[in-house]
């Protein structure tokens, strides 16, 4: 099996509100990914509960039966236009790929 950890950091946002807005609506949308990729055996998504914190903000957990099955998800259609809209949001992204 393999994990892949990604963590987001938001963008700037002129109130904490429209952060946590922000940081909904891409937790919905990466969760919504279970249903539509086949590849995709797990998900879980995670905000930072200190909103103000100058670290990440978003942590993304999934597993994968293997790379090629994390490959065919990276480049699936629907994560492609996830990827957009987190490219619109966010200023920066960690990510880690493992066995376990």
């Amino acid at each position: 099996m393999i994990k892949h950890v990604v963590l987001f950091k938001m963008k700037d946002y002129a109130s904490e509100s429209e952060k946590k807005e922000v940081l909904n609506e891409l937790e919905a949308r990466l969760m919504t990914l279970k249903e539509t990729i086949g590849e995709l055996r797990y998900i879980e998504v995670g905000k930072h509960i200190d909103i103000q914190s100058p670290s990440y903000d978003l942590c993304l957990i999934t597993h994968f039966d293997s790379v090629k099955d994390l490959d065919a998800y990276r480049v699936h259609p629907d994560h492609q236009k996830i990827v957009k809209f987190i490219m619109e949001v966010t200023t920066s992204r960690a990510a880690v790929d493992f066995e376990f």
